[in-house]
């Protein structure tokens, strides 16, 4: 019960609200119903692909290009591969237990989800349309150094052991 308590506490929400307008509670039904089934439109994709890059990357292959001694070059991939990724935000986080499990650097860890939720390549091409290039470019401008100062903020002031707690909770996950 302690596990499902939020979804027992919206699930009693919605009803309370239907006593006093049953149109909001369906509608907020209906949005529920919305995301549930976009989830189940990402959500096994990702989980195919990581299953595919646990398989496929070895360890000291993630180690050596994003893991600890790998400077600049785990940064610029952290950020390729956070930009040039599909889907909500929530998509991010199981690929980052995945990076956990082989030996990728906290900082680009965040990097990663920095990327993911800020810089990808696709919103980039429809901001260059709809609202012109000296917009998105600047954007990025701002964006790209703001990322990489709260990935180094989050590292030095999240202590190491409560890094290795997080990474030793990617473990069960992932």
């Amino acid at each position: 019960m302690k596990r499902y308590r939020y979804a027992i506490l919206m699930i009693l929400v919605i009803g309370l609200i239907a006593i006093f307008d049953r149109q909001a509670a369906a509608s907020s039904v209906n949005n529920a119903g919305l995301q549930l089934k976009q989830m189940f439109f990402v959500i096994p994709p990702i989980f195919l692909l990581l299953g595919l890059l646990d398989v496929w990357v070895p360890r000291t292959t993630m180690v050596k290009y994003m893991g600890k001694g790998s400077g600049i070059k785990g940064i610029l991939l952290a950020f390729l591969i956070g930009s040039a990724a599909a889907g909500p935000l929530y998509g991010a986080f199981p690929v980052a237990a995945v990076f956990m499990k082989k030996g990728v650097k906290f900082l680009n860890l965040m990097v990663f989800i920095g990327a993911w939720s800020t810089t990808k390549i696709p919103m980039l091409m429809f901001e260059i349309e709809s609202l012109g290039l000296k917009f998105a470019l600047t954007r990025l401008a701002i964006d790209i150094p703001g990322i990489i100062l709260i990935a180094f903020l989050l590292t030095k002031l999240i202590s190491k052991g409560e890094i290795e707690e997080i990474y030793k909770n990617s473990e069960t996950m992932a």
